[in-house]
């Protein structure tokens, strides 16, 4: 299976740190990695079919901290698809005009939904085929972008039908806020003031975040397994949607 990584925050932050720690698990998860990043409206993204271990893109996002304030990273092991550029994470629509940035952990088992023009698969994912039928089922539902409280209602009648067939665990955003959706394996942190030190579970390589925040920064991460040692990590239950804003778990 694939591994994920997602970050909200209240004001625009360097997730290089938890980067880190998401390279290292690229051993065994050696399929392509990618990383988006919103910029208000705007979206940076990286992705490349080779792992994020030896990329030189990988390199390159290290060494080019950019501050975001959503943040969705993925590195994969391929299930369904060929390891080639369409079929690497995160994928990106746009719907409403905002960009929309999808990734997926799981495996889904006959999932082909009839999908009209508007959003068309470009690679040969169940991942991605799940992404444009639910932008196109959002899109059916709303004729322009409602708000937070209301895109997770809509969410959670849609993401059961997917979740159906098989494992469905995902990160998903608009730039206004994370929603991260567990089906088998997914975990979160919130940070804030007091900020402390941590240290990466695969690395020993540590922060202190007191350094680098100031007391009214606030910030979530999400990962598919928790990335630090040393905090207190919370997990998703099975059949949850949780709803990130602000920095802070708003559901």
């Amino acid at each position: 299976m694939c591994q994920l990584l997602g970050m909200n925050a209240n004001v625009p932050t360097d997730v290089m740190f938890s980067f880190a720690g998401l390279a290292r698990r690229a051993d065994e998860h050696k399929d392509g990695f990618g990383i988006a990043f919103f910029e208000d409206r705007g979206l940076r993204t990286f992705v490349d079919p080779r792992s994020a271990r030896e990329s030189p893109v990988a390199e390159l996002v290290r060494r080019y901290p950019i501050k975001s304030d959503n943040v969705i990273a993925h590195i994969r092991k391929a299930t369904q698809g060929r390891v080639a550029l369409e079929n690497t994470h995160p994928f990106v629509r746009e719907l409403w005009g905002r960009y929309w940035v999808f990734a997926h952990n799981g495996d889904l088992k006959d999932f082909r939904p009839r999908l009209h023009a508007a959003f068309r698969p470009v690679g040969d994912t169940d991942s991605e085929r799940a992404f444009c039928w639910l932008m196109q089922e959002m899109a059916k539902a709303h004729a322009a972008v409602p708000d937070v409280a209301e895109l997770t209602h809509t969410l959670r009648e849609l993401l059961p039908q997917p979740a159906a067939h098989g494992s469905f665990n995902l990160l998903l955003s608009n730039g206004q806020a994370l929603w991260a959706h567990c089906s088998t394996r997914l975990h979160f942190v919130e940070r804030a003031h007091p900020f402390g030190r941590a240290t990466l579970s695969d690395e020993d390589v540590s922060v202190d975040f007191a350094a680098l925040t100031t007391p009214e920064d606030r910030i979530a991460v999400v990962a598919t397994e928790p990335m630090t040692c040393d905090e207190a990590w919370q997990a998703i239950a099975p059949g949850g949607l949780r709803v990130f804003a602000g920095g802070r778990a708003v559901v």
